[in-house]
């Protein structure tokens, strides 16, 4: 008997392929080719690729009174069964301004190694749950640093926060006005199922014009320049780059309570991001 962990690669392939050719029979014909992607198949216990990833470190709340510290250690991030694993734990931890943080998680980011506009982003991951925790899989514009956030602009593929397990939010933020504008969307399972039980995958498919957001190959929201008021920029016309991260607290989900447990892991078995393939000719579908 195969693997069972053969197996589900065999499947997700299948369905890949399956979104790929029925992505070129919507209004753009053209098909999707492989830009980048990591498969996160390195012997259990190693670090991501650092060609491939960064890690953002520290504390501070990251703007949203998050609790975590952030770290790059193994214990919060590291390849395992060819999953990456993001780690959430309760523990005291001293930064090196001797400031004590009692949890600790990781943040990923693919800024200076890879950015792209347009296209189709997409990842497998099976998030945690539990009051508190908070997965998301997302996007900054690469401008970011130059240009402050939203006028950089932020797209969410998926969030989760532990209090919804049934659901998951897209949005995108940008400029407008004297502040910031928010455009979100919503997709919830089918009662009694819940999204830390198992993979989905999270996708978006990003035009000049328009973001369409989907869960396991389900389109549930589009969002477009023309949804705008005058008053707010499109803010999504310039390469992005990747981020993966598990927060814990914040104004969003609120703090964990006696129920929440620790460690919280977020597993990705993958993530893809692929573009257009103009012209005529055979569709094309490439994996590393």
């Amino acid at each position: 008997m195969l693997p069972a962990k053969f197996i589900a690669r065999i499947f997700i392939l299948l369905l890949t392929l399956a979104i790929t050719l029925a992505a070129g029979k919507g209004p753009n014909k053209q098909p999707w080719v492989l830009t980048w992607s990591d498969e996160f198949n390195s012997s259990n216990g190693s670090s991501v690729d650092p060609t491939k990833w960064a890690f953002d470190t520290g504390g501070g709340g990251w703007g949203n009174e998050e609790l975590e510290y952030y770290t790059a250690l193994p214990e919060n991030t590291h390849v395992e069964d060819g999953n990456l694993v993001i780690r959430a734990l309760k523990q005291d931890y001293t930064a090196s301004d001797g400031v004590v943080w009692h949890h600790t998680s990781a943040r990923l980011k693919t800024l200076g190694r890879f950015s792209q506009a347009y296209g189709r982003f997409e990842a497998r991951i099976k998030i945690p749950s539990g009051q508190g925790i908070w997965p998301a899989f997302w996007m900054l514009g690469d401008n970011f640093g130059r240009v402050p956030w939203p006028a950089c602009g932020e797209i969410d593929i998926m969030e989760n926060i532990g209090k919804e397990p049934s659901t998951v939010h897209g949005s995108i933020h940008g400029p407008g006005g004297l502040g910031s504008y928010s455009v979100e969307a919503r997709y919830t399972l089918p009662t009694g199922k819940k999204f830390a039980d198992d993979f989905h995958v999270f996708a978006i498919e990003w035009e000049p014009s328009r973001i369409r957001f989907y869960v396991d190959g389900h389109l549930y929201a589009t969002r477009g320049r023309k949804e705008l008021h005058p008053q707010q920029k499109w803010a999504f016309d310039h390469p992005f780059f990747l981020l993966l991260n598990l927060a814990v607290g914040g104004n969003w989900p609120g703090n964990p309570h006696a129920s929440t447990v620790f460690p919280q892991s977020m597993l990705v078995d993958y993530v893809r991001v692929y573009k257009r393939v103009k012209g005529q000719g055979k569709r094309i579908f490439k994996r590393e």
